[in-house]
């Protein structure tokens, strides 16, 4: 078969990569060769709030993403290996449905992330099986599922720690099995004396906090199985302590090298039963991850692992990365009353051997109860900040919280940051507003009631309010609040 190659057959290829990859979107896009042509080329794909055919227009009173934890902020490392991270992939490239010897797994694939855990030291994996899932969402239910209590007349009770990750409840009740349920925080179990079985969720470091957490119920009740979602657990955003050893954990490559499009995970189990249960799981609901993944999969890790004549240097760059953000956000934070976020701790790590302090993937920001009742995922949306929503992560009692995504690119950043220092800056200027249920609340539209300072002559000229605060929240209707000294009058 080989004699009926053609020469060069990759050169095609190539040429095609090249082309697109020389395409300038103004540093604020990215052409793709699976993206859209037009007039037979490749078109710009921008990133958030960018347009114009070539990404250079910023796009006004655009809503700022600071909801997913898409992390691209990885992206620059990769650039900067282009050569030696690309992968050239053949059309008859393991066509089959499965490896040589029978299995769905890559042993090489396999053995490379045990190098990988075996570098950082973050899990320990000697004596574990390892299996791959489509993303740590899908091992999430294939561990939920494997440990939960069959026949019973019980189902199995699921629990995880407020601010829990909003996707173990979401997932397991869209599922909807008669085998396990979704029950919420561990804190409200902890004393039942019941046998009923239950499962722990414990992250760490925690989604959307960043602590790191332990178990709550393992070492209190006899019945109770472990699921460690250790996403996270990597130098780019805390320190690591010791390499974790528990019975069954959960890693992502997106959090890791930043493809969250690959949708790639790995589980690491100690026990046979457990191991057997899920790769039953993986098969029935997958068939396992497709060849072209774990081929990419393979080809970055041993980018990781060479490191270019340094092992650590995607590490250096997501831990570097991350902090300087962390630094910039706490600086403009720093001057506010109304709005904070966590202070967590410096620890050694073991992985860089200094004190380092942890620098999260999220920012878990609180509005101040001076602000009245309201829910501070709206605040930010009104000066066009889309976070997600704090009641999420564990009911209505987390309102005054937001997540804010800092692992997005870094045009993503920086626009959140500017809308943050506006957040800021309309505090320090004394102008304010906070949502009202009253009145309109029967309308479902929000009240803005904007606190403004008097003039001399103690009346109010709306020529002297914020123009910018005006425009960030134009369409709702605007209640003034006078100060004690203001007249009962609005003179325009």
């Amino acid at each position: 078969m080989n004699e009926n190659f053609e020469k060069n057959w990759t050169q095609n290829a190539v040429e095609e990569a090249e082309a697109v990859s020389s395409i300038s979107c103004s540093g604020h896009g990215r052409a793709f060769l699976d993206g859209l042509i037009v007039h037979g080329k490749a078109i710009c794909e921008c990133n958030t709030c960018y347009g114009g055919t070539n990404c250079s227009k910023l796009l006004p009173h655009c809503m700022v993403d600071a909801d997913s934890g898409d992390p691209i902020f990885l992206e620059p490392y990769w650039i900067k290996n282009a050569a030696r991270s690309a992968v050239l992939i053949s059309g008859w490239h393991r066509m089959s449905y499965e490896f040589s010897d029978g299995s769905l797994i890559s042993k090489v694939l396999k053995e490379h992330i045990r190098n990988v855990h075996a570098h950082v030291g973050n899990a320990q994996t000697d004596g574990k099986y390892i299996i791959f899932g489509v993303g740590a969402t899908h091992l999430l239910n294939a561990a939920v599922h494997s440990l939960s209590s069959y026949g019973s007349s019980t189902p199995t009770k699921v629990v995880a720690s407020k601010p829990y990750y909003p996707v173990y409840k979401e997932q397991i009740e869209f599922f909807k099995s008669d085998n396990y349920k979704f029950i919420g925080d561990t804190t409200m179990w902890k004393n039942d004396g019941s046998n009923v079985t239950y499962i722990e969720l414990v992250t760490s470091p925690n989604n959307p906090d960043g602590q790191l957490k332990k178990a709550i119920l393992q070492d209190q009740r006899q019945n109770v199985k472990t699921i460690h979602d250790l996403a996270y657990y990597w130098p780019h955003y805390t320190p690591i302590l010791q390499p974790a050893d528990e019975d069954l954990m959960i890693f992502t490559l997106s959090k890791f090298t930043g493809h969250g499009g690959s949708r790639f995970g790995w589980a690491i189990i100690k026990d046979e039963d457990v191991y057997k249960r899920m790769l039953t799981y993986i098969d029935m609901s997958t068939y396992g991850v497709s060849r072209e993944t774990q081929l990419r999969v393979l080809k970055l890790l041993k980018v990781v692992l060479s490191g270019n004549e340094n092992k650590n240097a995607i590490y250096e760059f997501g831990y570097n990365t991350m902090k300087n953000r962390w630094i910039r956000l706490t600086n403009v934070l720093s001057q506010s009353t109304y709005f904070s976020i966590q202070d967590l701790n410096p620890q050694y790590c073991s992985f860089s051997h200094q004190l380092r302090k942890p620098s999260p993937a999220f920012a878990w920001l609180k509005c101040d109860n001076v602000l009245g009742n309201i829910d501070c995922y709206d605040v930010l949306k009104t000066f066009n900040i889309t976070g997600r929503a704090g009641s999420l992560f564990g009911g209505t009692d987390l309102n005054r919280y937001v997540r804010l995504s800092l692992v997005r690119s870094e045009d993503d950043f920086d626009l959140l940051l500017t809308k943050i220092k506006k957040l800021v800056d309309v505090e320090s200027k004394g102008k304010f507003f906070t949502t009202s249920s009253t009145d309109l609340s029967q309308r479902n539209e929000p009240r803005m009631m904007l606190h403004v300072k008097c003039c001399e002559n103690n009346s109010l000229h709306l020529s002297n309010i914020n123009e910018e605060l005006i425009t960030c929240i134009t369409g709702y209707p605007i209640n003034f609040q006078l100060g004690d000294n203001c007249q009962n009058s609005l003179v325009s």
